[in-house]
């Protein structure tokens, strides 16, 4: 089959935007939103179509549009290693950190996805397999949410199988023990509590913290200060108490940032996102950097598009089973990966990432094409 499609060239690009209005305001640490866009590639080669997509500004569908497009008509689909270094040549004068790189995942993802229809496999196969079940935790707790709702999302976790619990802090710091205690009275004490912070701390502010938090039994504590700031993360780590795990790295969009954070012994988990990073193809070379400094890695976000990807990276502890991207997702597409006992699976018989669009279920939220 190979052989079948190895003169085949891509044919056309498309790039739709969407905005999706969150059903309560959101907010963490640093920022406030009321609605997430959703950035949607769609790669045509023959009778193929592979679709991708990320969750960035608008401005990602004008660089997908121009040049990234440019990159991609009339070339082979087989060859995703060429086409991405390609992507990320075309935008040297433009800037490839954030909106980018952004707009180079969504392309990637349709890639990956096309790839593999085109060979009649699932993209788990077309990676390989490291593993069936992609371990998850619950992931929301806006500090925006009053006690209640705080509450109510995070015990719904738990009681869905979620071992894991992620809850936002940092908005007003002086409140977050009385959140965090609230928060492990609804959970109870077998489930683990994760906290971010999304950079809201100072360094010394962090540590206080982290001693508070302790005993409420907080196992993690993520982005306690800027990502930018890896001096201040590895004083934090060597400071936090023992079995805290710190974690940071959601920002980062290529290889020499992800080194930068593992050379600075910066963080006990890795956490890659590849709406972010470029793609499945830059997720696979971030993991791989942090497997040669045998730090683990966690997915940020995106939980059933990072499934793909995750089952096919060695050392990994998790997916964030992010509250807002999980019923966007559940909105947007049909043969989503299946949630079951706080894990996922991905039907690796399904071609590509065996995800359909709701057309007329999305079709409300389109905002530019």
């Amino acid at each position: 089959m190979l052989l079948r499609h190895a003169e085949s060239r891509i044919n056309d690009v498309q790039v739709r935007v969407y905005d999706v209005p969150t059903d309560y305001p959101e907010a963490d640490g640093t920022l406030a939103w009321n609605a997430t866009t959703v950035i949607l590639a769609t790669i045509r080669c023959g009778g193929y179509e592979g679709m991708g997509y990320s969750y960035a500004h608008r401005a990602a569908a004008s660089i997908i549009a121009a040049p990234l497009r440019e990159c991609l008509v009339g070339a082979s689909p087989m060859d995703i290693p060429t086409l991405w270094m390609d992507m990320n040549r075309s935008l040297r004068n433009i800037g490839r950190p954030g909106t980018g790189l952004m707009a180079i995942s969504a392309v990637d993802h349709a890639l990956w996805d096309l790839k593999a229809r085109m060979l009649g496999v699932s993209v788990v196969h077309l990676m390989g397999r490291a593993r069936e079940k992609i371990p998850l935790y619950g992931s929301g707790g806006f500090t925006s949410y009053d006690i209640t709702l705080l509450q109510n999302q995070l015990s719904r976790f738990a009681n869905q199988g979620f071992t894991r619990v992620k809850m936002k802090v940092g908005t007003t710091p002086e409140e977050d023990p009385q959140r965090v205690a609230a928060v492990r009275e609804a959970i109870g004490k077998d489930t683990s509590l994760m906290v971010d912070a999304n950079g809201a701390y100072t360094r010394e502010q962090a540590v206080a913290m982290a001693e508070t938090f302790a005993h409420h039994d907080v196992s993690w504590l993520e982005e306690p200060v800027s990502s930018d700031d890896l001096e201040g993360l590895r004083w934090i780590r060597d400071h936090v108490p023992g079995g805290m795990q710190v974690a940071a790295g959601e920002y980062g969009w290529d290889t020499d940032y992800f080194r930068r954070m593992l050379a600075h012994e910066a963080v006990d988990v890795l956490q890659i996102d590849s709406t972010r990073c470029g793609g499945f193809t830059g997720f696979i070379k971030a993991a791989a950097l942090a497997e040669g400094y045998h730090i683990p890695v966690s997915a940020h976000c995106s939980p059933h598009l990072h499934a793909h990807v995750c089952s096919s990276v060695g050392q990994l502890d998790h997916v964030e089973y992010f509250y807002d991207h999980a019923r966007i997702e559940a909105i947007f597409f049909d043969g989503l990966p299946v949630l079951a006992g706080g894990a996922l699976t991905v039907d690796a018989e399904q071609p590509g990432l065996g995800m359909t669009l709701k057309q007329k279920d999305v079709d409300r939220y389109l905002v530019a094409a």
